[in-house]
């Protein structure tokens, strides 16, 4: 059993109730004799605390566990900036569907004093690194735990890109772009872009078509350990952006080449110990739970 005694706690920036949870937190985590270190973003809006703080990125070096507070998307911002530490990760529901954070404010304190007790399993979710070369050179690196999305930004255009596996070439489209998911992310935007539902524990990676030009495009399955290479078509007459998760984007110019690989750190992410993938589905996606 980990021994849990310094517990980071990052929360989503405006709201309320994810305020509220938080101080419930501090309060739960400082009678059982806890040192409580909050991220130092939260920290400026929750004045009197009176708690450490630290920016995010360094709360993986002093934390043995990091909570966080808000909906998935607070949680994908904190796995790109602890993944690398290997800190556990555990995530309460403040926000809508909570495919990743999966502990419900109503139930918290029971939840989290299991997992501090030993009470938990360990999810273990591959990121994506994206790096972005112009004319030979190096101009970004992004990093992704859902998706990595190329779209045409501001303009209503198609983009046109050839598409790379492994060095191998695979199609030359035309489309609204197209969605690069992990198992993870495929619940996300690659499921309402008509992807598959992959279980988290595989080793795979979904590449979805957006609205492509020909209609036999189809979503493609590969390998998890593939690297994926984009190579903007100078024939564009726009200039498109990359996405991570929907929060960290790039612009991109006609010959521009994107290369996406899988990270080399995992999330750790903990789940209570009756977490089930299956069960989270039918909850969040409204699917029947037994004939009539």
């Amino acid at each position: 059993m980990d021994n849990f005694r310094n517990i980071g706690l990052i929360g989503r920036l405006g709201s309320k109730a994810v305020i509220d949870t938080l101080k419930q937190l501090i309060r739960f985590l400082e009678e059982r004799g806890l040192n409580v270190i909050l991220d130092e973003k939260i920290a400026e809006v929750m004045p009197g605390h009176g708690q450490q703080t630290c920016k995010q990125k360094m709360m993986g070096e002093i934390c043995d566990l990091a909570i966080v507070v808000g909906g998935d998307g607070s949680l994908l911002g904190a796995a790109r900036s602890l993944a690398r530490s290997n800190i556990p990760v555990l995530g309460v529901n403040r926000g809508n569907l909570g495919f990743l954070t999966d502990i419900s404010p109503q139930e918290i304190e029971a939840r989290v004093a299991e997992v501090l007790e030993g009470g938990y399993s360990v999810d273990s979710r591959f990121l994506l690194d994206v790096s972005i070369r112009r004319k030979g050179e190096s101009v970004g690196e992004l990093v992704a735990l859902n998706d990595c999305v190329l779209h045409p930004g501001k303009a209503t255009r198609m983009i046109q890109f050839e598409l790379y596996i492994e060095g191998q070439f695979v199609y030359t489209q035309r489309s609204d772009g197209l969605i690069v998911a992990t198992p993870t992310g495929s619940t996300a935007y690659a499921l309402s872009a008509g992807g598959p539902i992959m279980h988290p524990k595989l080793d795979a990676l979904v590449l979805v078509p957006m609205f492509p030009h020909t209609l036999s495009s189809r979503p493609i399955v590969v390998n998890g350990n593939s690297e994926l290479k984009l190579v903007i078509s100078e024939e564009n007459s726009t200039y498109p952006t990359i996405s991570c998760d929907g929060q960290a984007d790039f612009s991109l110019v006609p010959g521009d080449v994107i290369s996406i690989r899988k990270k080399a750190h995992k999330l750790k992410l903990l789940h209570p110990t009756d977490y089930n993938f299956y069960q989270t589905c039918r909850e969040k996606l409204g699917w029947s739970s037994k004939p009539g």
